[in-house]
């Protein structure tokens, strides 16, 4: 990923906070076909490793279940077209173009794939634990019978990343003038955009 010194975000915890803010993540990997991706919900081991550990799961018959090698894990944040209307640049000299700001976090390592049954329970029963949980009465695994989820299991497999590289852009005008970062901010804010206005540093 592309990042400029002024984008640039490598504090781990700020990086581990962004990934579980990410309900979706792009998993991306090299096969005989060239490059394949797919849109899965990941877990993090924050303690397993340098950079942590990424848990999740694909269908078997996904063909990028047989990847091997390297694999990078995409958790896009918040994002916000930036209009030069709301630039107090505009006013003084024209020069201003749009631009987009957004965070983004890239998490790359080799990935090992699972298929033992008890490690694939283990693995759906967590994640559905972390998007049940806001829920007033959250729906468990074990809810379902028993034999009908021991039925579903063999047609997934599991997978693990331990991070070898994470990087994080922060885009949030961090280039502009103080007065520009301002009208950004409060542009964003008109608009209801709160979560990206409060990502934007003051002057």
């Amino acid at each position: 990923m592309y990042v400029p010194p002024a984008f640039r975000e490598d504090r781990p915890e700020i990086l581990h906070t962004a990934i579980r803010a990410t309900g979706l993540a792009i998993l991306v990997t090299t096969g005989p076909d060239g490059l394949i991706a797919s849109h899965v919900p990941l877990l993090l081991d924050p303690d397993a490793g340098p950079h942590g550990t990424l848990h999740g799961h694909l269908a078997r018959a996904n063909p990028q279940a047989r990847a091997t090698g390297e694999a990078l894990a995409i958790f896009p944040g918040p994002d916000a077209y930036i209009t030069p209307s709301w630039y107090a640049t505009k006013q003084e000299d024209g020069k201003v173009v749009p631009t987009w700001n957004y965070v983004a976090v890239h998490a790359t390592g080799p990935v090992e794939w699972f298929d033992e049954p008890g490690q694939l329970l283990d693995l759906v029963t967590r994640l559905t634990e972390r998007h049940e949980a806001p829920r007033g009465k959250p729906w468990a695994v074990a809810d379902a019978p028993a034999d009908y989820v021991a039925g579903r299991l063999p047609g997934i497999i599991g997978f693990s990343i331990a991070i070898a590289r994470l990087e994080g852009k922060w885009k949030m005008s961090q280039n502009r003038p103080p007065a520009d970062r301002a009208g950004v901010a409060a542009g964003l804010t008109e608009q209801g955009r709160t979560d990206i206005a409060a990502l934007i540093a003051p002057g």
